[in-house]
């Protein structure tokens, strides 16, 4: 790769306090620091990684700080001008499940938040809530900017109360934002949230998280592939992830499977990574999302691994670990 590859990673850095499945207790800053140190790990000296944040003014210096080792990270894009950023309680019940509460939020990202990175070749948009990102900012890039724009479900299948619980939402907007997206990422559950009944009895809305399934991805995915994106990727648990396009009109569903780890110790920030993943495996401006999906199951990966930054490998070690589990890997 000749080019000097720029990506921007956007969403919060939230302070964050973890009880994993295991009992052990994990306090550090998540969300999109997963995907930009994992990036700026894959980039080395190829490319530069531009985190668009709010924090808090008392974060700022360990923020700094967390960066500060990585080359490729370039933080001008993270403010504390407001004095606003996310906190959040997580509490694992299984390796996958959690129950969830945020004491603090910032302040959503704004147009003018990324006029001075609209040259980017990828924005990777990684939202926990629904108020981080407004629809204004995507709508800006498509009318400024060719970058490649990736948005995980996450945020817009999440709210909060006023006691600071969070809960899943329908994202009841969801045809407002699809012409905005290039690549659509999300898990089973936030699938769910995104295709919605026009309808519901009341008995049906108790339990609808309860057994999900996947029949529903192949008629949800022809339905958001005419709506603008290119992509609709979908995380299926452990197992690895569906990749879903539109060739000639027909739909078109790859199984990408996930790369085995036997030994899993903290899956916070697995979905983030996996989304930056994605962002690396693009760059050569393609749409080989199969690659690009490579590249996720392998960050997501390596995430499990431990339980600070040092899970994420270089290029070289990273593209060896994908070899070692996709026989077509070039």
């Amino acid at each position: 790769m000749s080019k000097h590859y720029k990506v921007a990673v956007v969403g919060p850095i939230p302070r964050d306090h973890i009880t994993t499945h295991k009992g052990e207790v994990i306090e550090k800053y998540g969300c999109i620091t997963h995907p930009v140190i994992g990036l700026a790990q894959l980039l080395k000296d190829s490319g530069t990684v531009y985190p668009i944040s709010h924090i808090r003014k008392v974060d700022t210096p360990p923020v700094e700080e967390l960066f500060a080792p990585y080359p490729a990270i370039n933080t001008s894009g993270v403010s504390d001008e407001a004095d606003s950023g996310d906190v959040i309680k997580l509490k694992f019940i299984d390796q996958n499940f959690r129950e969830e509460k945020q004491t603090a939020f910032m302040n959503p990202i704004m147009p003018k938040d990324l006029a001075p990175f609209i040259d980017c070749d990828a924005f990777v948009f990684v939202p926990i809530t629904d108020h981080e990102i407004v629809l204004d900012t995507l709508k800006y890039l498509k009318e400024h900017s060719n970058g490649t724009i990736i948005f995980d479900g996450h945020g817009p299948t999440h709210t909060m109360t006023i006691s600071g619980d969070r809960h899943k939402k329908f994202w009841v907007e969801r045809d407002l934002w699809l012409p905005y997206i290039d690549v659509l990422k999300m898990n089973l559950e936030e699938s769910w949230c995104t295709w919605y009944k026009h309808e519901y009895a009341e008995s049906e809305l108790t339990d609808l998280l309860d057994d999900i399934g996947q029949a529903h991805l192949r008629p949800m995915a022809d339905y958001i592939l005419d709506k603008g994106p290119k992509a609709l990727i979908i995380t299926t648990d452990s197992s690895g992830c569906k990749v879903f396009t539109k060739v000639n009109g027909e739909l078109k569903e790859e199984f990408v499977p996930s790369i085995y780890m036997e030994n899993v110790i903290d899956t916070t920030g697995c979905g983030d990574s996996f989304a930056g993943g994605l962002a690396y495996g693009l760059k050569d401006g393609g749409d080989n999302f199969i690659l690009s999906a490579m590249y996720a199951n392998a960050l997501g990966a390596q995430r499990t691994q431990g339980t600070t930054f040092e899970v994420f490998k270089s290029l070289e070690e990273t593209e060896e670990m994908i070899r070692g589990h996709y026989p077509n890997f070039k």
